[in-house]
């Protein structure tokens, strides 16, 4: 017992720290508050968690046997990492492929945007036009404005691709303009948490008490919804400079 105990706690130990170097390099720079959340990334790295942490090294417990030749210990061992190793990768390129790359202001509502909400095509229209705010493989998120063209018939593309599911505003880079720029239009759009839609009447109220804790007010039109794959967050502004006062999840 004391031998299947030691390969147990060897086996798992392994696996925290490649696990940890991977998904710590993730968070750090991309999915640190709110992007983990909005990408809802939880159920990926419980997926990871379990055959890491859990299966491969309860594996190892089964397997792990003094009367074993070593050879044979060794490759049972590295038959189940190998498993681990497919997972590892399989969840560490799903992750990479849906970090985010902005978060976007766009008419009403912040929106975080994904890699996989842009399309190649959309990112070489964009280059093509020297669009400020290409996105990059090394990109961080960052926080962008995108406004609807000018152009009242692309407006109307746009807007009827967007009600039948298909490409948005925020998933052409072409469109993308510094976050400064659209302060003046999300001073405009900012409301009141009583009257933002995307929010239950009990969600209201626990936030608001949350704003009242932190001595935000809550009488002012200071904040606005950001959506993504998860629940939506209450993100809430500084009226006079709207500097990002802090982010609240609703429950």
């Amino acid at each position: 017992m004391r031998f299947r105990l030691k390969a147990l706690m060897l086996h798992m130990l392994a696996s925290l720290a490649a696990l940890t170097l991977v998904l710590g390099s993730l968070y750090l720079g991309w999915y640190r508050w709110p992007g983990w959340y909005l990408a809802n990334a939880a159920q990926v790295i419980l997926m990871l968690a379990c055959v890491d942490l859990v299966l491969g090294p309860m594996l190892t417990f089964v397997i792990a046997s003094p009367s074993k030749s070593r050879r044979t210990l060794t490759r049972d061992i590295a038959v189940i990492a190998a498993v681990q190793l497919c997972a590892l990768v399989y969840g560490t390129v799903f992750l990479w492929n849906g970090r985010p790359l902005y978060y976007a202001f766009s008419e009403e509502v912040l929106q975080i945007v994904q890699a996989y909400d842009i399309d190649e095509a959309e990112v070489a229209l964009a280059r093509r036009q020297k669009a400020p705010l290409l996105p990059h493989w090394y990109s961080l998120p960052r926080w962008i404005w995108a406004p609807l063209p000018d152009d009242p018939n692309e407006q109307n593309r746009i807007v009827s691709s967007a009600v039948l599911g298909g490409d948005d505003v925020i998933s052409m880079p072409r469109y993308y303009k510094p976050w400064s720029a659209g302060l003046p239009k999300l001073r405009g759009e900012l409301k009141k948490v009583a009257d933002i839609k995307y929010f239950s009447v009990l969600e209201k109220r626990s936030l608001e008490a949350r704003m009242r804790a932190a001595g935000i007010a809550t009488d002012r039109a200071n904040a606005m919804a950001i959506t993504g794959r998860g629940r939506p967050l209450l993100a809430v502004f500084d009226p006079a400079t709207l500097a990002l006062s802090t982010i609240l999840r609703p429950g």
